[in-house]
């Protein structure tokens, strides 16, 4: 992995507030920055242009998984070997990125997670204890054990791209890719990293209790159909 042709892949939706920032401390990790203006309608992709971002738009909201399997399809295309992700609204922090691809090298890993179960004292309780269900039970579906599985900031080597698409559209598909990837027999490693903000309910569009039940289908769905084609 010494020579990995890297680009980091940021989906964004009503993210103006936070765009320019992210980016620009991201181009200081990845020289390759590609933002996903997921349908936004408050400048986000001007901004994230302004920034230094190469922009790719989608005309109306189709969701986060949409929006990551937008860039892979135009990253592979364009010869890249690998993508890191993060979010927009600035709770990842771009310079924890090195902490993925030592990772990714040290495990020689197809998909790295930057997990955040060492930071979970600082989440609310609801959420805290979401997060530790949800992962213990996405576990079980993968066949191998997670601390934190609904984090987005992520490596993904080619290869797993290249053979693991995100069907779903919204916040399920990073759930779902994950237990293909494992069942499929992908090597998947995990890192902790820090975080700007641990619980980030007033900055993401994530819907508890409707994304909840998105994410059981399509674990299950990548557990007991998608495994076995």
């Amino acid at each position: 992995m010494s020579s990995l042709r890297l680009a980091a892949a940021i989906p964004a939706y009503q993210a103006a507030n936070y765009i320019e920032d992210v980016v620009q401390r991201t181009k200081v990790q990845v020289e390759d920055v590609f933002v996903i203006d997921d349908g936004s309608t408050d400048g986000t992709g001007e901004r994230a242009r302004k920034a230094g971002a190469e922009l790719l738009v989608h005309e109306r909201n189709f969701g986060k998984g949409a929006a990551l399997q937008t860039a892979f399809d135009a990253l592979m295309k364009a010869g890249f070997d690998a993508v890191v992700t993060l979010d927009a609204d600035g709770q990842h922090l771009p310079e924890e990125i090195p902490n993925l691809i030592e990772a990714a090298r040290e495990h020689d890993a197809d998909l790295v997670l930057g997990t955040r179960d060492h930071l979970f004292e600082a989440m609310g309780k609801v959420r805290r204890t979401s997060n530790q269900v949800s992962s213990r039970l996405i576990s079980v579906a993968a066949g191998q054990r997670f601390s934190d599985i609904q984090t987005g900031f992520r490596f993904y080597h080619r290869r797993l791209i290249e053979q693991v698409r995100l069907r779903e559209h919204g916040f399920d598909a990073e759930s779902a890719v994950l237990v293909r990837a494992v069942r499929r027999g992908f090597r998947v490693a995990t890192v902790p990293v820090a975080m700007d903000t641990v619980d980030g309910r007033k900055t993401s569009h994530y819907r508890p209790i409707v994304d909840s039940i998105k994410i059981a289908k399509a674990v299950i769905t990548a557990r007991f159909v998608d495994s076995h084609e």
